[in-house]
């Protein structure tokens, strides 16, 4: 009975150690290029591409598997598409904004062999449908009003805790969001994917879950959304 849990057990190992690997590439160029506060040296990136690439080039080859887990899938995109987000960025640079960019996200690129994706089919195809809106605070836009892009990669067996911090950390930033008992000024990604978060009461059990503000009933209102690319100044 013992060899078939040994290799059971094996296998898990392997495929832990092949996850790991896969991202491994993205948090070198996260150390590398993001600063805590998630302002990106885009300068220094543009001129060095080539670990980039090396990452989205092993994305290319290791496409998620139906034996892969939630978390593993999950993990996957989320480093996907902030990943891609920054290559569009550098492959349009210098800009101002990634809205300077013509349609940019609803470009086709990353592809497998006849299937490929924009940022949006990632977003509202792949990560909306698994039913976790924490995800909207991992993922990146190039902008000052997104979650801040973080300068180490998300890991599978490190994403629940990941994406808990991400959304407890967003909510925090006063800059983003300002929440007080009777009155909460909030950003309008909480508007744009609403039915993400349910009803007006999931919303608010969302937020003082996350938040950790005991709302009462308040006045919800949204924020100017700042387009501005999150550059290091």
């Amino acid at each position: 009975m013992k060899t078939p849990l040994i290799i059971i057990f094996t296998l898990i190992s392997l495929n832990f150690l092949f996850q790991r690997s896969i991202h491994e590439r993205w948090n070198i160029e996260l150390n590398k290029y993001v600063k805590e506060n998630g302002l990106v040296d885009y300068i220094k990136w543009s001129k060095n591409k080539d670990g980039l690439n090396a990452y989205i080039s092993v994305l290319k080859k290791n496409h998620p598997q139906k034996y892969w887990s939630k978390n593993q899938i999950m993990t996957y995109w989320i480093n996907a598409y902030n990943a891609l987000t920054i290559k569009l960025v550098l492959d349009n640079y210098p800009i101002g904004s990634i809205r300077d960019i013509k349609d940019p996200w609803n470009k086709k690129i990353i592809e497998y062999d006849t299937n490929s994706y924009s940022l949006d089919e990632i977003e509202h195809n792949i990560l909306r449908k698994m039913e976790d809106p924490r995800f909207h605070f991992a993922i990146n836009c190039a902008s000052i009003s997104c979650p801040k892009l973080l300068n180490f990669a998300y890991m599978p067996n490190k994403i629940e805790k990941q994406l808990e911090n991400a959304t407890i950390d967003f909510l925090k930033d006063l800059n983003k969001n300002k929440i007080i008992e009777n009155e909460i000024e909030i950003s309008k990604i909480f508007l744009w994917f609403k039915n993400d978060f349910g009803n007006t009461n999931s919303l608010l059990n969302f937020i003082k879950k996350y938040s950790l503000v005991k709302v009462d009933k308040p006045k919800i209102k949204y924020l100017p959304y700042n387009w501005k690319l999150n550059i290091i100044q």
